[in-house]
């Protein structure tokens, strides 16, 4: 059937796997309000609520971009540009995950349901943001961060100053990978006239700014560790996302991308996943 093909290359298209790189800080902002595991209740749609938000996002950033991306070389085959889906069939699927989002909040909370449409607007916005400001990088940094916050918040149904330190951890985190990411383009960013870092600071530079948002991400782990009293399991989940960062920066050159889809995709995933685990572990063996 047509639709279904056509939702299976959306799906592709959105790469909507990859939620796996937020959806683990969002549970343990969960994990961190309930003290523990929360309810199944609670986790089944704080999932639905992250997994619909990042297809919204993902497919309205394709829909922005599809003429950027049609000329740059990199991007011209993704579906948009290449005519496997039209703009109509994509728009109706942002509406549909938008909408699924906004009712998950609502299974939530009403503190949820009713900051549902100022996150949507970050998660949407965002995408404009390289037409104007080479600091689109912190931008979608800060629209992955709110994860940990809003799972706060579908909890608690308020909001904990302290959280906001795991917001501002994934935000530089999202934001030095994506620096790195964008050093692919930037030949491209200069001849569109596009906003990046990289293209205004020269890849090498743009590494160095890369590595030190992550080491603000590491410095504000260690503070979330402080302010939480985790134990020494947390510790250790730390130690080894500082260890993987290291090993993630070490597969990017200034004269050698060649590995970075495996920096991008496979280490920011493991470091998520592993950095759920070991919070995770800590507070449910001090129950």
């Amino acid at each position: 059937m047509p639709i279904l093909r056509n939702l299976r290359v959306t799906l592709e298209m959105i790469k909507w796997e990859h939620s796996i790189f937020a959806l683990p800080f969002a549970l343990c902002g969960a994990m961190l309000a309930a003290g523990g595991l929360p309810t199944a209740h609670q986790l089944l749609w704080i999932v639905v609520a992250m997994v619909a938000a990042r297809s919204a996002a993902m497919a309205f950033n394709r829909l922005a971009d599809a003429s950027i991306d049609a000329a740059n070389p990199r991007t011209r085959t993704r579906a948009l540009p290449a005519g496997q889906l039209s703009p109509g069939f994509v728009t109706t699927f942002v509406v549909l995950s938008s909408v699924i989002f906004m009712f998950a909040a609502s299974q939530l909370n009403r503190l949820a349901l009713w900051l549902s449409p100022l996150a949507l607007a970050v998660l949407l916005l965002y995408s404009y943001t390289k037409r104007f400001t080479r600091w689109s990088h912190v931008v979608l940094g800060f629209a992955l961060g709110i994860a940990p916050a809003a799972a706060w918040i579908a909890v608690r149904g308020s909001l904990d100053p302290r959280i906001l330190l795991l917001t501002a951890a994934v935000t530089f985190w999202v934001g030095g990978f994506d620096v790195l990411y964008a050093c692919q383009d930037f030949d491209f960013d200069r001849q569109a006239g596009l906003h990046s870092i990289p293209r205004y600071c020269g890849i090498r530079n743009a590494l160095w700014i890369a590595r030190g948002f992550h080491l603000l991400m590491v410095g504000l782990l260690i503070a979330l560790l402080i302010v939480f009293a985790l134990g020494e399991l947390a510790v250790c989940g730390v130690v080894l996302v500082v260890l993987l960062l290291l090993y993630e920066h070490s597969l990017v050159k200034a004269d050698d991308l060649s590995k970075l889809n495996a920096a991008f995709f496979t280490m920011n995933g493991v470091i998520s996943v592993l950095f759920l685990v070991f919070i995770a572990g800590d507070l449910l063996l001090r129950k």
